[in-house]
């Protein structure tokens, strides 16, 4: 059987109905899915814990507090460690987590400790880290129009918004210097539910925001994850948008895919789409991650 080609990966995804309550599917469907999808590497990155302040309103309505996202994570932590093994001669699956960035105050020293954890043996429980930013303020912007809508108040305004969106960014890579920014422009999501044009996101202001987090991307040596989530969201473009792409590659920064899967049929979703976006905007490779035998992680350039 012909080996898929390298660039037929995903950093930034895999998230099951085991570990999140708004995904569906097993852990192990997930990955029976990506090799069906014909991967050759496939990184799960499933959500970090939040304390019981930021749980999402359908996780209280099951019932749910931050004891039950905590011990859900730890049984994630050994359940993508076995079925790791369980797929190397089909896939390579490489073990992460999505990082959070609430309470502003502990978050580092909380993400920074789950990157670090062994596993009973002494080994190390994942491979990377996505480190993601879903709060302005500590109010989330990617769940309810309604709360997006509340994070653009308490700022005072679009601009002040967005500026600080991308100054945390800036702020969570040079605090825990993940493998891969996740989903770089995530405020587009929900702008157009919030009456906004995506030109109000584009502002000079807003662009010297973005490329000062972008300049953090570079400076810690961090890998762009192209998103194709953005498409399923019913946005014109992937994350991010063609501008931030056309910056980022200029500045020599990497991208890498995620499918940011929640359930089987998502993974894959708009890989292909995906590839021929990059090349539409210079760009000619990925960069992916491949764990060696020895257990180091090894960044592999990949033509398109």
């Amino acid at each position: 059987m012909k080996e898929p080609p390298c660039w037929r990966t995903s950093l930034h995804g895999g998230h099951s109905g085991e570990f999140c309550d708004h995904a569906q599917g097993t852990l192990r469907e997930m990955l029976e899915a990506a090799v069906a999808a014909g991967y050759r590497t496939f990184g799960v990155s499933e959500h970090a814990p939040r304390p019981e302040a930021f749980l999402y309103e359908e996780e209280r309505a099951l019932g749910w507090n931050a004891e039950k996202l905590t011990a859900d994570f730890h049984r994630y932590t050994h359940a993508i460690n076995a079925l790791a093994e369980a797929f190397a001669p089909q896939l390579m699956v490489l073990r992460g987590f999505e990082a959070e960035v609430v309470p502003q105050q502990t978050y580092v020293e909380t993400m920074s400790a789950l990157r670090t954890r062994q596993l009973e043996n002494g080994s190390p429980a994942f491979d990377y880290m996505v480190g993601s930013v879903h709060y302005v303020h500590e109010i989330q912007i990617d769940g309810a129009p309604e709360t997006y809508r509340a994070a653009i108040e308490a700022c005072g305004g679009v601009t002040s918004f967005a500026k600080s969106y991308y100054a945390q960014v800036a702020e969570m890579v040079e605090a825990l210097r993940p493998e891969v920014v996740g989903h770089l422009d995530l405020i587009r999501k929900n702008a157009r539910a919030a009456g906004l044009s995506p030109e109000a996101l584009e502002t000079p202001e807003i662009m010297a925001a973005a490329e000062m987090a972008l300049e953090a991307v570079r400076a810690y040596g961090a890998i762009l994850d192209l998103n194709t989530a953005g498409w399923r969201k019913g946005l014109d473009a992937p994350y991010p948008a063609p501008w931030l792409v056309q910056r980022a590659h200029a500045m020599g920064i990497p991208f890498c895919f995620g499918d940011d899967s929640h359930r089987p049929k998502e993974v894959g979703m708009g890989l292909e789409e995906a590839r021929l976006y990059l090349l539409r905007n210079g760009v000619t490779h990925i960069t992916t991650l491949e764990r060696l035998e020895d257990g180091h992680l090894l960044r592999r350039r990949c033509p398109l």
